[in-house]
C-alpha cells in the first residue's frame, strides 16, 4: 500500500483561522460561523472579495501556525509510519500569493508540518521524511506525482480533483469529506473524518492504536 494525502483542507483545517483573521479585520459579524466557507462567502457578500484573496496569502502563509490539524490525521501518519506503509504529502499551490505579501507558500507549508511533529521521529511525534512532501506548482504535475510514486490510494477534499483528467486508473480515490457536503459518486469512497480513513486503509485494530 502508497497512500497519497493532500495538504490543505485535507490534514490542514483552516476554519477557526480565517474567522479569527476575519474578527481582527473587522470583518466579522457576530455568529460568523468558524468555517472557511462561511468567511469567504461572507466577504464577498460584502464586496470584500480582494480582502479575501489577501486573507487567503496570510492563511497559507505568514499565519500557518495559527491554522489546526484535522482530527485524527496525526495519529493516522503516526500509524502508517510505525507499520511500515509508504505515505506521501502530495499537494499543489502557487509559490506566492496572489495578492498581498509575498510569502513563500511552500516553505510556510513544510514550516507548519515542522510546528506540528510531523518530522519528529520522537515517540509521540510522527518521523515522516522529508522527501515524502512533494509540493507541486500545479495540479497537472500534482497528478503526475501521484501516478510516479506508484500510489494504490489517495486522499483528498476535492472531489472535482479526483476527477482531474490523467488521475492514475488504478489509484483508488478516497474524498475527505468532514461535513458531509459533497453527493455520493461511484470514482471516489467518501468518508468524514480521518478515523474512518484509518479504519478503511489500516484496518480498526490499527486506527485504534
Amino acid at each position: 500500500m502508497r497512500i497519497g494525502v493532500d495538504f490543505d483542507n485535507t490534514i490542514v483545517c483552516y476554519d477557526q483561522l480565517f474567522l479569527r483573521l476575519a474578527q481582527e479585520k473587522g470583518l466579522a459579524p457576530a455568529g460568523l460561523p468558524a468555517n472557511k466557507g462561511a468567511v469567504r462567502d461572507h466577504l464577498r457578500a460584502i464586496g470584500k472579495e480582494d480582502v479575501w484573496t489577501e486573507m487567503q496569502g496570510e492563511a497559507y502563509g505568514s499565519q500557518i501556525r495559527g491554522a489546526l490539524p484535522f482530527p485524527g490525521v496525526k495519529d493516522f501518519f503516526r500509524e502508517c509510519v510505525r507499520a511500515g506503509v509508504d505515505v506521501f504529502i502530495v499537494s499543489h499551490k502557487t509559490l506566492h500569493p496572489f495578492k498581498g505579501p509575498q510569502y513563500d507558500l511552500h516553505a510556510a507549508a513544510r514550516d507548519w508540518l515542522e510546528f506540528q511533529g510531523f518530522f519528529d521521529p520522537a515517540p509521540r511525534n510522527i518521523g515522516l521524511a522529508r522527501e515524502r512532501v512533494f509540493l507541486e506548482l500545479t495540479k497537472v504535475e500534482k497528478v503526475e506525482r501521484i501516478a510516479a510514486l506508484d500510489c494504490t490510494h489517495f486522499i483528498d477534499d476535492l472531489p472535482e480533483f479526483l476527477a482531474e483528467p490523467g488521475f492514475p486508473a488504478k489509484t483508488r480515490k478516497i474524498l475527505f469529506d468532514p461535513a458531509s457536503a459533497v453527493p455520493p459518486a461511484e470514482i471516489y469512497t467518501r468518508l468524514k473524518s480521518w478515523e474512518q480513513i484509518a479504519s478503511a486503509l489500516l484496518g480498526p485494530a490499527r486506527a485504534s492504536s
